[in-house]
């Protein structure tokens, strides 16, 4: 029995420490994923939106220093509650979502491995068993360490939890699990291959025959039924391959440019997802910038999701006037976890991105 319990609690620990980092060094990517399971048609819990981003660092800190806790077998006690809570809290959560098919993507570790929400409510429920066995046989979960050695470490696994937040909002991630990493040419990862798989529909048709109702599925084809057709329903059994890329256009007057821009061997693509949320001292930082690849010859484009009063506005605060392209706004917070962010292409390949906190490291 201690041999199980030591194996569960090993699992469960790594497995909160993984989830808490991979979601620590990108806190801004689960912001967004909490504003959209607290935005309209989910949860309905549209005050907690603006505070969205100090509850997803502060819940990814606390998972994963609950990993290192259940590891350590520190404060066994509030380890084993917050752990069941936590669990509890989260397997109604994704059952939910799957249920309702409210989110498609739970976020439970980042962008590193997605999860559809119902492999998402069967992690938890995997875990949920785990964790009922290390909270009802506490005997077992013993400090492997000598008490001060072990505040110790939970005090140095807080102290780099934070700083690796806190280098998350300030730069770009540590590690970059998103489809947009330096080195990816965006063209190319927008191809779906001629034998990819496809997607796969249930048809379901409602007739009605002789005087009674009946629904007949098929994959596609209309059903040979002598009856009249009420209604149709369709639903995706599996939507098939989906390229790393496939939401990304550039528009400019409601003309597609994608392919005329991914084709510029220098491009600097200035992305910012909201212009209203920028701050006026970042776009005074990236103008020297902008203004020295533009002598050597780039083509600098700007691109957002704001309408045309929020460019006039960045216009104002640079002075000039901007070559701004449109495009979708959760693309561009994939892009780029930066408002505004800056990328260097070479016809389609990411050479490099940063921060605007960090733009003197873009180099031509």
């Amino acid at each position: 029995m201690n041999f199980l319990y030591q194996i569960a609690r090993i699992f469960v620990g790594v497995l909160f420490i993984f989830s808490g980092f991979v979601k620590l060094v990108d806190p801004l990517g689960f912001s967004y994923k909490l504003e959209e399971y607290f935005g309209p048609g989910v949860l309905e819990l549209k005050f907690l939106v603006p505070f969205a981003l100090p509850i997803a660092v502060f819940v990814v800190i606390y998972e994963l220093v609950l990993g290192v806790t259940l590891l350590l077998g520190y404060a066994p006690k509030i380890t084993r509650w917050s752990l069941l809570l936590m669990i509890v809290f989260f397997t109604f959560l994704t059952f939910y979502s799957a249920y309702f098919n409210k989110v498609t993507d739970c976020g439970c570790f980042g962008d590193a491995i997605p999860l559809n929400p119902w492999q998402s409510f069967y992690k938890d429920i995997i875990l949920l068993i785990l964790i009922l066995f290390i909270f009802f046989k506490k005997e077992y979960l013993k400090p492997i360490l000598p008490k001060k050695t072990n505040f110790a470490l939970v005090f140095i696994s807080i102290l780099i939890s934070c700083y690796i937040g806190y280098y998350g909002l300030n730069h770009l991630p540590m590690v970059d699990f998103r489809p947009y990493k330096i080195g990816v040419n965006i063209p190319d990862s927008m191809i779906v291959p001629e034998d990819a798989q496809k997607a796969v529909y249930n048809y379901h048709w409602k007739f009605n025959i002789n005087g009674e109702e009946k629904v007949i599925t098929t994959q596609g084809s209309y059903p040979d039924v002598d009856g009249e057709l009420i209604d149709y329903k369709t639903e995706l059994v599996d939507e098939g391959y989906i390229p790393p890329i496939h939401d990304f256009m550039l528009e400019k007057k409601g003309m597609d440019y994608t392919e005329e821009l991914m084709s510029e061997p220098k491009l600097l693509m200035i992305a910012a997802y909201n212009l209203s949320k920028s701050k006026e001292e970042a776009w005074e930082s990236i103008m020297p910038t902008i203004e020295n690849f533009e002598s050597e010859g780039y083509k600098v484009i700007v691109l957002t999701a704001s309408p045309e009063k929020d460019q006039k506005v960045v216009n104002e605060i640079v002075k000039r006037e901007l070559n701004y392209y449109l495009a979708d706004e959760t693309a561009i917070k994939t892009i780029v976890r930066s408002n505004p962010g800056l990328l260097k292409l070479n016809k389609g390949t990411i050479e490099n991105k940063v921060h605007w906190h960090d733009v003197e490291e873009l180099e031509f």
